[in-house]
C-alpha cells in the first residue's frame, strides 16, 4: 500500500524548450513568462492532503490485473481517474475514457503557452515512441489535456500537439469540464504572476497518467521519468 503525491510546479522562466520558444512568441508575443517565483505553501499542502488520503493497492485475485514490474509508479486499482468528459481539439466531438480503449493511453494536464515543463514532457513522450518497435508505437495513445481552455482554442491546440508528433491528441472543455476532469484526476492548477487577462503563468501539477488497453489506470509517471523507462513500461502494459 502506498500513496503517490504528484509534484504541483510553477512554469519556470529561463528553461524553456527550444521549440516552445517560438511557439509562444508567435502566439502571443505578450505571454512570455515573467520572473519566476515560489509556489503558495497552503496550495501544494491542498494537493498532498488530496492524495496523501488516496492508498493504492495492487493487484488481486479478483480479475485485476497480475502484478507486474514497472520503472514508474504502479498505481493499479487506485480509485480516481475512473471517467472524463472532454472535447477532441482536432474535431470537436466528445470524448471519454471509453474512447481511448483498445491502446495504452497516456494523459498529461498542461497548457500551450507552458514554457518548460509541457514542451519538454512532450518531447520525451514523442522520444519514448521513438525507443519503441514501431508496431507498439501505434498502440499508444497521447493525449494532451489542457487546463488553459480560454487561451488554448482547439485550432491552435492541435497544432501545438501535432508539432511534437502528428498522432498525438488533445483535448479541451468549459471552465467547468476542465475544473471536473482535473479533480478527478488529482490535478491542481491555478493562474499565477497575472499581468492582465491574456498574460499569465499557470501553475499545474505534471506527472502523466497511464491506462491499459482495458481503460484501466495503472501508472503514474512523474515528469522526469526518461524516455527509455516510459517506453519500457509502455511496452511491458501492452503485452500485460
Amino acid at each position: 500500500m502506498q500513496s503517490v503525491v504528484g509534484p504541483v510546479e510553477r512554469c519556470q522562466a529561463g528553461s524553456i524548450g527550444a521549440r516552445n520558444v517560438g511557439w509562444v512568441e508567435a502566439r502571443n508575443p505578450a505571454a512570455s513568462p515573467h520572473q519566476a517565483g515560489f509556489i503558495n505553501p497552503a496550495y501544494l499542502l491542498a494537493f498532498a492532503a488530496a492524495l496523501a488520503i488516496t492508498f493504492l493497492s495492487g493487484c488481486s485475485r479478483d480479475g485485476k490485473p497480475a502484478a507486474l514490474k514497472f520503472n514508474t509508479t504502479d498505481i493499479t486499482g487506485a480509485s480516481f481517474g475512473q471517467s472524463l468528459s472532454l472535447n477532441d481539439a482536432a474535431t470537436q466531438q466528445p470524448r471519454t475514457l471509453a474512447d481511448f480503449k483498445g491502446k495504452v493511453t497516456v494523459f498529461f494536464f498542461g497548457y500551450m503557452f507552458c514554457p518548460d515543463y509541457c514542451p519538454t514532457t512532450m518531447t520525451t513522450l514523442n522520444a519514448a515512441l521513438a525507443k519503441m518497435k514501431p508496431s507498439d508505437a501505434e498502440n499508444v495513445n497521447v493525449v494532451f489535456v489542457t487546463v488553459d481552455p480560454k487561451r488554448d482554442v482547439p485550432a491552435e491546440l492541435t497544432k501545438y500537439v501535432n508539432a511534437f508528433n502528428p498522432k498525438f491528441k488533445a483535448l479541451y472543455g468549459t471552465d467547468e469540464q476542465t475544473a471536473a476532469a482535473a479533480k478527478e484526476f488529482k490535478i491542481i492548477y491555478q493562474k499565477a504572476q497575472i499581468k492582465d487577462e491574456n498574460t499569465y503563468l499557470v501553475d499545474h501539477s505534471t506527472q502523466m497518467y497511464v491506462f491499459d488497453p482495458q481503460g484501466r489506470i495503472r501508472l503514474l509517471v512523474r515528469h522526469e521519468a526518461g524516455a527509455d523507462a516510459i517506453a519500457a513500461d509502455l511496452s511491458t502494459l501492452l503485452r500485460s
